[in-house]
């Protein structure tokens, strides 16, 4: 009970600070929102959204383990994958606009929401957590690291939005041309999409007819063994 006790008053406090935040940036207090922003982030990791943009998943988690018990982890990356997603709000609002910055915070911040979801897709986000698509449109054409897009398929495939997983697919294919694995990995996505039902596969957005389509391109770069 102390421990779900202090998860909800951890939640309670963060999410008076992030309405503040969005105040701040929506009202265009850059400054403040900026402070407000810094302080938040200290408290939650012990360093600034630009540090953490360029941390490592070993390295982050460790900062979010401290003198924590295990069972508040996953909330406190749900609570950093917010302030992320407010941190390049601030970064791409600014004058000039600070697009890489921006886009260096919401590409950790969908990093984090990524893993959380492969982990359990069925786990429940809190309220003022951004969506993944929020995220993808904040990113819009921006280049992703092959990491954010081999993590994006797996989760699209696993939401059962297949037209979505293909794309990520795709764009992984296109930047490893020569990857024989992942090529392999390829067709066996393609494989597993014939064994859905018709009515499944045109929900997600990826018909029959595109899916055998695309094992054929697939199958066409892939070497016999």
């Amino acid at each position: 009970m102390i421990r779900r006790d202090y998860i909800l008053a951890m939640i309670e406090q963060f999410a008076q600070m992030l309405n503040r935040i969005r105040g701040e940036i929506g009202g265009r207090n850059h400054a403040e929102a900026a402070v407000l922003l810094d302080k938040a982030f200290q408290e939650l990791v012990g360093a600034g959204p630009d540090a953490v943009a360029r941390l490592t998943d070993t390295e982050l988690l460790a900062q979010l383990t401290r003198d924590e018990p295990t069972q508040v982890i996953r909330h406190k990356t749900l609570l950093l994958v917010a302030l992320l997603q407010e941190a390049g709000r601030l970064r791409a609002d600014a004058q000039p606009p600070r697009a890489e910055e921006a886009c260096a915070c919401w590409i950790k911040a969908l990093d984090l929401l990524l893993n959380i979801h492969l982990q359990d897709a069925d786990f429940e986000f809190l309220e003022f957590v951004p969506k993944i698509e929020l995220l993808r449109q904040q990113l819009a054409d921006a280049p992703l690291p092959l990491r954010t897009l081999a993590a994006l398929w797996r989760s699209y495939e696993r939401t059962g939005a297949y037209g979505s997983a293909e794309d990520a697919l795709f764009a992984l294919l296109e930047a490893e041309p020569n990857n024989s694995d992942l090529r392999t990995e390829a067709v066996v996505f393609y494989e597993r999409l014939l064994r859905e039902s018709d009515a499944s596969l045109d929900a997600g957005n990826l018909p029959r007819n595109e899916v055998q389509a695309g094992l054929e391109q697939v199958r066409e770069r892939t070497p016999v063994q």
